[in-house]
């Protein structure tokens, strides 16, 4: 018998999720056997009620808020049995629904100081819930929920409220384990992140924007290769933003991020080394290459407009343009390398040309961390000297996004130490603030007298998630679940674990590991032939002693 299919599949399952615990609630009188809805019951009704969770508004608007625990991709499931009005049974009752990623957030309404906004998802809504239904509501990035009975003189008998979990159902294959437990958190946190992100395609944010961002996708898709291995909703992602850019346009009309797009299909090439993909990207390759030429002056200047490396930097122009042009080398390098690859000698050559005056211009950095960065990373900053300035003021200055290239430039400088050092105090500061996943943005200044994420915050402290931000994420707008701030976890298993593919495919990895001031570490890289098992033990005279198991396939140099 032949399977019924009327339409294209979601790549995704859906999973309930039960409340963790109650974070709030108004009286007491209010609410009846509430405690029942944090108990991991069925969801199913029947027509006969059993231990409802009642909910009255007698005249006052009865509201709880619920904690999921976690940050979670989805919506939510309200399973009721009756509704009941001025004694009288009734079909509908009138409820509204706030979700949020911090508790604040769903505490607020819409708009005001603190910017609270319904863009690019519905956060909060006034609804009718049916009797005898199970409701669902929502579909956006949240961790929290607050639920208002609107309707006077009624109550309803609530059978539970879980979450719908939207999310690919895919396995973790690669792993990270070492003698700091912050750091496997970090890992952990990093890939999560990510993996919420991995919807129909690779979004920037499951809140907002719920796009694809193709610079943002950068360290996306390295967390992707260090966490779950090949995937196609990379290819399916880039070409989809390929598909919707015609040439001489920029993709999200930066031509930055045009840019980010050839190094992505170099790092893809290199991790899975299909060759057919890349075939397919030839033509479209090459003449973003050619575009890209024609805006290379004789001096190394460049004419491409609306120059862009992220929002913390936007102001500082000599900063963008240095980090911009830095940038421009590493595309055309890369995507020279790919010519090559594809025999394509002619462009090879005229890649070659535009590197060559790219040379010719001196630029200054500003003291910008992310244009330094880049900077060292493009070969036209030595790395030593650049880390003087990246070591400069510990965390400060560093972006969530940016942070993965400023961990890649402490990597040339061999500063290792000092990586894992910011690694802890950057990342590590979204955690000690209640974050389950990384954030769009978040400055080091923010720690000082900041309450938790998921706790209303108490007088004399600060609500971090409401009161800064800027540019697009200014208040409860700025996204707590964002892929571009998932670095370290690609980081960590390139330089830690020590995986550095060398040919192709992966078919030849050097494995070369640099614990800093970790004892120990061990971890998995998932690669198209299987997964690589790496242990690392520091020594008493400093050295280290590597154990591994690879595929066969693969030719490891160690």
């Amino acid at each position: 018998m032949q399977s019924i299919s009327l339409g294209k599949k979601d790549p995704r399952i859906r999973e309930y999720i039960t409340p963790k615990k109650i974070v709030w609630k108004t009286s007491d009188q209010s609410f009846e056997n509430e405690e029942l809805l944090v108990q991991d019951r069925d969801a199913q009704v029947l027509i006969t009620p059993g231990e409802p969770v009642i909910i009255r508004n007698d005249g006052s608007t009865p509201g709880i808020l619920l904690d999921f625990g976690i940050e979670l991709h989805g919506g939510i499931q309200l399973a009721i049995w009756n509704c009941v009005k001025k004694g009288e049974l009734v079909k509908q009752a009138k409820v509204r629904v706030r979700f949020g990623e911090s508790a604040m957030e769903a505490m607020s309404d819409v708009g005001g100081a603190t910017n609270a906004t319904n863009d690019h998802a519905i956060r909060d809504q006034i609804i009718d819930i049916s009797f005898l239904g199970m409701n669902e509501i929502g579909n956006t990035g949240f961790r929290f929920v607050r639920i208002d009975l609107l309707e006077e003189d009624c109550w309803i008998q609530v059978n539970t409220i879980k979450a719908i979990f939207y999310h690919r159902d895919l396995p973790v294959k690669g792993s990270f384990n070492s003698s700091d437990p912050l750091l496997n958190q970090i890992w952990d946190t990093g890939a999560y992140t990510v993996y919420l992100n991995m919807q129909e395609y690779i979004w920037d944010g499951i809140k907002r924007d719920r796009m694809v961002w193709i610079g943002d996708m950068h360290p996306e898709v390295a967390t992707i290769q260090a966490a779950f291995g090949s995937e196609e909703i990379v290819p399916q992602s880039m070409d989809f933003v390929r598909d919707r850019t015609q040439l001489p346009g920029w993709m999200n009309t930066f031509p930055s991020y045009s840019a980010w797009w050839m190094i992505i299909q170099h790092d893809w090439y290199m991790y899975t080394g299909d060759k057919n993909y890349l075939i397919e990207q030839k033509d479209y390759l090459i003449a973003l290459l050619d575009q890209m030429g024609t805006h290379i002056n004789e001096d190394g200047t460049n004419t491409m407009p609306n120059p862009f490396l992220d929002w913390p930097t936007v102001h500082n122009e000599k900063g963008v343009n240095a980090g911009v042009h830095a940038l421009f080398i590493l595309a055309i390098e890369k995507t020279t390398y790919l010519t090559e690859i594809l025999g394509e000698t002619a462009a090879t050559e005229r890649g070659k040309s535009y590197l060559v005056k790219l040379a010719n211009h001196k630029t200054n950095h500003g003291n910008s961390k992310q244009a330094a960065a880049l900077l060292a990373l493009s070969g036209k900053e030595q790395p030593e000297q650049i880390n003087d300035l990246l070591s400069q003021d510990g965390a400060k200055g560093v972006s969530t996004f940016y942070g993965y290239y400023i961990l890649q430039a402490k990597a040339q400088a061999n500063d290792f130490t000092g990586a894992l050092q910011l690694i802890r105090e950057y990342w590590g500061g979204m955690l000690s603030l209640g974050a389950t996943t990384f954030w769009e943005d978040f400055n080091i200044e923010w720690l000082e007298n900041a309450a938790k994420i998921d706790q209303l915050t108490p007088e004399g402290k600060i609500d971090v998630h409401g009161t800064y931000g800027d540019h697009c994420y200014v208040g409860y707008r700025h996204s707590l679940c964002h892929g571009w701030a998932s670095g370290p976890t690609a980081w960590l298993s390139q330089h830690i674990l020590g995986i550095k593919i060398l040919e192709p495919g992966c078919k030849v990895i050097e494995i070369k590991p640099s614990l800093g001031d970790l004892e120990w570490v061990e971890g998995s890289f998932p690669t198209p032939y299987g997964i690589l098992n790496v242990k690392h033990y520091k020594q008493k005279d400093g050295s280290i002693e590597t154990s591994y198991e690879a595929p066969t396939e693969i030719e490891i140099i160690n």
